[in-house]
């Protein structure tokens, strides 16, 4: 396991970015504008990325990874290389335009690839076909070890989501999640991280404990997460390089769960239950002592910051039935801000501060939805027999959310949606997998 984590934190800190100077498009680059109408997947070719020495099937496989990120967003459509007419032969060569104009092509995408003992540099070009030129900003080189090609690949297609979206970008991040084992009624969680497309899954605990609600913090380096090591639910704080843990405010008869980071990443707040009654705290991780943020006979759980620290959003049943509010971070009664049918659940603020995104039950139904900050303007993204506890990607645009099938059978998986409700997917995992938490983008 440690060295999956070391070949971890190789992929994570083992790169550097330089820039290549583009040629700047003189027009308005291609752009997709995203809403809630129905959008045509914008057609892209991507040929084969150049081996320009040593680069054997890295080229190859990083182009692939590439078209994988964008065609997974639903806004893009790579032609395929039977339809081309001109071939990407050099990097540095012409481009023939009026071929790609002809099979509609409205961004062509070239890049070259070489390594040298272990290290490997990758350079593309994004190329706005219509107007003949690079499109500004998305002509750039990346280098590193061979251990880290996806994320060169992941930082390719952010580059290009980016120009022609105009949001950022998201692939380059990392996903914390619980994997799960064994049958339902005794299942076996255990930590692991991979990256938000399923690829490259690390192991960060062993399934002696069961483990909940893992949280990245902002700089991604700790975790946060609930464990029942000592057979009642506790905070514990992983460091992701070291893999060292420690329980956070350990007080007798009390149990701590629900942690949540602030966004400078000096605070964590969380739920602690006591006598009964169930209120959200704060403690600050360099010194400072607890402080009681909610005092009320009902459940107070699942707070969360918004981007700017100045509020909490979170959970509480204090009417009757699970209701979201939102308080001054630092406490008070809140107000309820939930007003449809049904009850909601595990609230996380968008990064962007925008949205807050939960799990709303209601008539024998599960889903996920958002609401403004007010409350206003509720939508819900997603509905089955079970689907709960949403996290955002570092851009605002995607969540990634737990279902779980009904009957015996039945497994827990991680899904994702975008925030219009469209590209409703699958993730892959080698098994049963729930509690997703998103990285911010790697650095």
């Amino acid at each position: 396991m440690r060295a999956a984590l070391r070949t971890l934190l190789a992929l994570i800190l083992g790169m550097t970015l330089t820039g290549v100077t583009p040629v700047l498009a003189q027009n308005a680059p291609p752009r997709i504008v995203i809403g809630p109408g129905v959008i045509e997947p914008m057609p892209i070719a991507i040929p084969t990325f150049i081996d320009e020495g040593g680069a054997g099937e890295y080229a190859r496989e990083i182009g692939r990874v590439v078209q994988s990120d964008l065609e997974g967003t639903g806004f893009f459509r790579t032609i395929g290389e039977e339809a081309y007419i001109s071939r990407i032969t050099s990097f540095d060569g012409g481009v023939a335009f009026e071929d790609w104009k002809a099979i509609n092509a409205q961004v062509l995408i070239t890049g070259a690839v070489s390594v040298s003992g272990d290290r490997i540099t990758v350079k593309f070009r994004a190329y706005d076909v219509f107007n003949g030129q690079v499109m500004e900003g998305a002509a750039l080189q990346f280098a590193g070890t061979t251990q880290g090609w996806r994320r060169m690949a992941h930082k390719v297609a952010d580059v290009v989501y980016s120009k022609i979206t105009g949001e950022g970008g998201y692939f380059d991040s990392r996903v914390v999640f619980v994997s799960e084992s064994g049958p339902k009624n005794q299942r076996l969680k255990r930590l692991a991280v991979m990256d938000y497309d399923g690829a490259n899954v690390a192991y960060l605990t062993d399934s002696s404990a069961i483990v909940l609600a893992p949280r990245f913090s902002p700089t991604g380096d700790r975790i946060l997460y609930t464990s029942y090591e000592t057979g009642f639910p506790r905070i514990t704080l992983l460091d992701v390089a070291s893999l060292a843990r420690q329980s956070l405010d350990e007080q007798p008869g009390t149990m701590t769960f629900a942690p949540r980071f602030s966004p400078d990443g000096g605070t964590v707040v969380f739920s602690l239950e006591r006598g009964g009654n169930t209120d959200i705290y704060a403690l600050s991780l360099g010194g400072g002592g607890l402080r009681q943020l909610t005092n009320a006979p009902s459940i107070e759980t699942a707070p969360s910051f918004s981007p700017d620290g100045s509020q909490i959003v979170f959970e509480s049943d204090r009417t009757g039935s699970p209701q979201i509010y939102v308080m001054p971070a630092s406490g008070g009664e809140g107000t309820r801000i939930s007003g449809g049918a049904g009850r909601y659940g595990t609230p996380v603020w968008s990064p962007r501060g925008d949205l807050i995104a939960f799990t709303k039950q209601n008539e024998g139904r599960f889903h996920i939805g958002v609401m403004r900050t007010d409350g206003s303007e509720e939508r819900l993204l997603t509905a089955s027999f079970l689907d709960e506890g949403p996290t955002w990607a570092p851009n605002g645009r995607v969540l990634m959310f737990t279902r779980e099938t009904s009957g015996a059978g039945g497994q827990a998986q991680l899904w994702s949606v975008d925030i219009t409700g469209r590209n409703l997917k699958q993730i892959p995992t080698e098994g049963p997998a729930s509690d997703p938490a998103w990285s911010p983008l790697l650095p």
